[in-house]
């Protein structure tokens, strides 16, 4: 009978509909090997317990800037507001120039300052401190850009400090001087590609979009330029600025929002918009430093300029759903707009697969670029962030003779096979320069300014809609033609050695170049700067002796292990054999230096809790600002593909029953052809 026949449809799609419509439960550590990132679901209980979740009470940064190094301390105050021991895990981003350098363990009046130690060793004490009783702080390193700090039995009513110590160098392009305190880790898209044993950080809870903030953020800015300051500004927060001199400025937070949720960043301009050039030194005890920055001459015209080609890899994920995807469309709009008629172009469309716009570059006509605009406005942001695959094929399409080639990728960055993506890029990258646009609250800037490096390009982050032109414009300008190729760095009665980076890449941006190395003997001799632009030689010497050693430049210590220790790890090949890890580990322990295999360990060793039993607590970090909640895989929603499998199953379903009523007299059933349904 009919009715039969439509009872059969309903039970045959009856398993489907439950599956989705059914939560997905979460995966286990065990089982979860793609180390998902996961929603953080606030319980009933009572407010004391679900206080215990959130140990974090708030994170304090001071930051002093003098000339062009900023020292900055960053206070994490965690307390147990809940009643039983608490073991606190926390994730948090820093500055891919950092060079972390200290930490410091408080606990009422004693103070503890922690030891640096290979990253096994420095675990296995603070395990050991955990089991015991002892109150331990751990600072970890997962990657260059993103740490974890453990701290182990803060019993009820405990208010623990700790403090992270790191120097970073600021270096100004086009004049304008830029600071970046990063404050929340994005979600990482690992695809599978981590190793679950060593990367758990990834599988790390958030809070839905728009939940209240449940810690406290303050930054804290002492700017001595060293020469009259102007234009402070700050393009991501509300700041209160307040002059002690022309060339001396505080800079606070001004406002009631929540600034924990996207990165701080400030910028200013010297009076004249000069930039601070010239020889750093610094006289050590064991050994001597020295930075040399050197202010880039000016832009080639026009007519120096051959024909370009640009090959777009965009990032069309879940998590660029909203303002980033939005602005990646706005910028590409711009970008393609702006080339001649002698260049050629194409675009790579990548989420957790790719589609290409052609098989190979095509002419940058007017069809041409309607057609890559209308592709560009059908995505909307989904799916994961499969970025290697989006790469092997922009390296894989043909070059043509004669042509300049920039491969320019569109992300947030939110993945987390950072170092084989590096390395694909340098294995295959040939005679290309690859740019990297960041365009996010809080982008994985370890991700973009390493893509750049690798690619023998420059970094631009947009980090809020409003700059996406300037930005444009700045990346137009800048990769329009290099302003110095072939660039070389020669001492002459100089004895520099240990030298920061061995190998110059042309130079793409208007910033300075930049030199770390150490030095012995005498101060006396020149550096030399040689290279080709638009005007043909291009040389430039500076006289060691007229810089002076000088005390206040003591941080060039730990800036010129950091810069060794981005080409030994950071940017460095996916695998690192014994002999770079030694490397590696050496570096750290010499320089007492963060890295992926030295940690610093603080242990009190007042035994505080009997038996070291407690909850053990990851703190959820908020969304950064803007990001999409689609950038966190939620378990509960079932895959769109079996939802549209469930909708066509239903709509067959409905269609037969319809057909079996109106057949019901001549005892004829219409079959549906899949071409139908």
């Amino acid at each position: 009978m009919p009715g039969s026949r439509f009872t059969r449809c309903i039970f045959a799609l009856l398993p489907l509909l439950i599956f989705c419509l059914t939560p997905f439960p979460a995966q286990s550590a065990e089982t979860d090997t793609s180390l998902s990132p996961y929603f953080f679901v606030e319980s009933g209980k009572a407010a004391e317990e679900n206080a215990e979740n959130f140990p974090l009470l708030e994170t304090q940064a001071e930051v002093n800037i003098t000339g062009v190094i900023a020292q900055v301390t960053v206070r994490q105050k965690y307390a147990n507001r809940g009643n039983q021991p608490i073991h606190a895990r926390y994730i948090f981003p820093g500055s891919t120039r950092a060079a972390v350098h200290g930490l410091t363990m408080t606990i009422g009046e004693r103070v503890i300052r922690a030891q640096i130690k290979e990253r096994q060793a420095a675990q296995a004490v603070y395990e050991q401190a955990k089991r015991e009783g002892k109150s331990a702080a751990l600072l970890a390193q997962e990657r260059p850009n993103v740490f974890s700090m453990a701290v182990a039995n803060i019993l009820p009513g405990d208010v623990i400090d700790v403090e992270l110590v790191y120097t970073e160098l600021l270096v100004p392009e086009n004049g304008v001087y830029e600071f970046v305190y990063p404050t929340v880790v994005g979600p990482r898209y690992s695809g599978g590609h981590e190793d679950p044993a060593k990367s758990q950080w990834v599988k790390n809870p958030y809070l839905k979009k728009d939940s209240d903030a449940k810690t406290g953020f303050s930054i804290h800015t002492r700017l001595a330029a060293g020469m009259p300051v102007k234009d402070i500004s700050s393009p991501s927060h509300a700041v209160k600025i307040d002059y002690e001199s022309p060339d001396t400025a505080n800079i606070n937070l001004n406002g009631q929002d929540f600034g924990g949720n996207r990165d701080f960043i400030l910028r200013y301009r010297l009076d004249g918009d000069a930039i601070a050039t010239g020889l750093m030194l610094f006289a050590g005890k064991d050994e001597n430093f020295f930075l040399l920055m050197a202010q880039p001459p000016r832009r080639p015209t026009v007519n120096q300029i051959p024909p370009r080609e640009y090959i777009f890899v965009v990032d069309v994920s879940g998590s660029m759903s909203g303002f980033p995807l939005d602005t990646s469309k706005k910028l590409l709009a711009d970008l393609i707009a702006s080339l001649r008629p002698q260049d050629r172009f194409n675009i790579i469309f990548f989420s957790g697969g790719n589609q290409v716009m052609a098989p190979a570059p095509v002419a940058a006509t007017a069809e041409n670029t309607r057609t890559a605009l209308a592709m560009l406005n059908n995505f909307q942001g989904g799916g994961g962030t499969e970025l290697l695959p989006a790469l092997r094929t922009a390296m894989a399409m043909p070059v043509n003779e004669g042509v300049s080639r920039s491969v320019l990728v569109i992300t947030d960055g939110y993945v987390s096979a950072e170092k084989e993506a590096f390395s694909l890029i340098r294995e295959n990258l040939g005679h290309s320069n690859l740019f990297a646009f960041g365009i996010g609250s809080a982008v994985n800037r370890h991700l973009i300014e390493g893509l750049a490096v690798a690619g023998n390009g420059t970094p631009f982050i947009v980090t809020d809609p409003g700059e996406a032109p300037a930005m444009a414009k700045r990346f137009r300008d800048s990769i329009s033609a290099p302003i110095l190729t072939n660039i070389k760095v020669a001492y002459e009665g100089f004895d520099a050695y240990d030298l920061e980076p061995a190998h110059i890449p042309d130079l793409f941006a208007e910033r300075p170049l930049l030199v770390f190395g150490k030095w012995r003997g005498q101060r006396h001799g020149r550096i030399v700067i040689s290279g080709v632009n638009g005007d043909g030689i291009y040389n430039r010497s500076f006289a060691v002796g007229e810089a002076q050693a000088d005390d206040k430049n003591a941080g060039l210590r730990a800036l010129w292990a950091r810069a060794r220790l981005a080409q030994l790890s950071d940017y460095g090949d996916a695998g690192e054999d014994a002999e770079q890890q030694a490397a590696i580990v050496k570096l750290g322990l010499t320089y007492n230096l963060l890295t992926a295999h030295t940690s610093f360990v603080a242990v009190d060793e007042v035994v505080r809790n009997t038996g070291g039993t407690g909850k053990e607590v990851k703190q959820p970090l908020p969304l950064p600002q803007g990001v999409s909640e689609l950038a966190v895989p939620e378990h509960s929603v079932p895959e769109p593909e079996f939802c549209l499998l469930a909708l066509a199953a239903l709509l067959t379903a409905w269609r037969l029953a319809g057909s079996a009523r109106r057949g019901a007299g001549s005892k004829k059933i219409r079959v549906i052809s899949s071409q139908q349904s």
